[in-house]
């Protein structure tokens, strides 16, 4: 299914009111046409779209165009242009007022909400996933700087951790947020590790437990923040942006509590630019609910007196390719899918895939990995590398 054969015809757009001009001037700052020729340009197909967009900001934008009232045919280069001028940095809709508070003030990521990302998002069904990302099932971005497919992306981000972790036989490895036991799987079967994951998915954990019942590896349907037990070195891909900035600081008390002295923990997560920023209000309810990705201010408080940051590598650009490598393989596979999720679930996930993948390519956001010790590693840390 594609929704590119619904394109309108192009013609000139005549505002009909403040909203309408102040879109008309903001996306024509970022070289976009409103009903254009190119790819990038937006097509409006029902009137009140900048209105929602300019009240509610992205949450606004995002239904209008789940719901059809627009339309582009290339989002991630929509996306791209439009974030690029940090223009819409300055929209702040009052509407979004009191989520932006709560998610300054309240603890939106307790123990009894933690779930609730696990059985929305992750829980959507083990077919599903397997059919958009890797054999591995890597739901994180890939490492593409000698890689040229999808798959070759995702084992050189597992390689790259391992050589950063220096793993060798026999240690005992916590993965803070398994997913499906990528990296557990990866660093058992290539460095002869034992390794213990904790997930709030019920889905991830079950397929994992089945998939790699013949590696010494342990899948705990567990909250970190129960975690009590030593290990060699540690290492967390994807799980921190959904810990929440009220938790930072006790998510780095247990990776400190349950670190070797001289080990190793790895920290591998997306991140934004401003300190006070907001969640995305869009994504917080339709793909990531109480997703609150943290900055590095905001990380270096975290770890403040507790590790010593060795290592901090971004790679946030490789996400963009990431994304359009998930979005062609969804596409692909949308037929198979199309009776049971329906046109509303791929206009949403087409949204959510191209969007952030313009994101990405615009540097709105980043992706980091950290490498921390805990008294400083003896001579110094030195990055491996890869080669081609």
């Amino acid at each position: 299914m594609s929704t590119e054969s619904a394109q309108p015809t192009p013609q000139e757009f005549a505002p009909r009111n403040n909203f309408d001009q102040k879109a008309l001037e903001l996306l024509s700052n970022a070289g976009i046409t409103i009903n254009g020729p190119s790819a990038w340009d937006i097509q409006l197909l029902r009137p009140g779209v900048p209105q929602r967009a300019f009240s509610q900001g992205n949450l606004g934008l995002g239904e209008a165009y789940v719901e059809g009232a627009w339309e582009v045919k290339a989002l991630d280069q929509f996306f791209h242009k439009l974030l690029s001028t940090r223009l819409t940095d300055n929209i702040k809709p009052l509407k979004l007022l009191i989520p932006a508070l709560a998610a300054r003030f309240l603890n939106l990521q307790s123990v009894g909400r933690s779930r609730q990302v696990g059985e929305q998002h992750y829980d959507l069904g083990n077919d599903f996933y397997s059919k958009m990302l890797d054999s591995r099932l890597t739901y994180t971005c890939g490492y593409w700087e000698h890689a040229n497919t999808l798959e070759e992306a995702q084992e050189a981000k597992l390689e790259l951790i391992c050589r950063k972790l220096k793993l060798k036989p026999g240690m005992r490895i916590l993965d803070i947020g398994c997913g499906w036991g990528s990296f557990m799987s990866y660093a058992a079967e290539r460095y002869q590790v034992q390794a213990v994951g904790v997930s709030i998915s019920k889905e991830q954990v079950r397929w994992a437990q089945e998939r790699y019942s013949h590696l010494d590896l342990e899948f705990r349907l567990q909250d970190y923040r129960s975690l009590n037990e030593q290990f060699d070195a540690i290492v967390s891909v994807g799980m921190f942006e959904h810990v929440g900035r009220k938790n930072h600081r006790i998510f780095m008390e247990v990776a400190h509590r349950c670190l070797a002295s001289e080990g190793l923990f790895l920290l591998h997560t997306t991140g934004k630019n401003h300190r006070n920023s907001s969640p995305d209000p869009w994504i917080d309810k339709y793909i990531f609910p109480n997703g609150d990705l943290p900055s590095i201010g905001q990380m270096g408080d975290a770890m403040d007196g507790l590790f010593v940051a060795e290592d901090l590598h971004n790679f946030g650009a490789d996400y963009d390719k990431t994304l359009m490598a998930w979005h062609a393989k969804f596409e692909k596979a949308w037929p198979a899918f199309e009776g049971e999720l329906g046109e509303r679930f791929y206009r949403m996930w087409r949204y959510y895939l191209l969007s952030c993948a313009g994101a990405f390519r615009a540097r709105d956001i980043q992706l980091w990995q950290w490498v921390l010790s805990k008294t400083g590693v003896a001579g110094g840390y030195r990055r491996p590398t890869l080669l081609a």
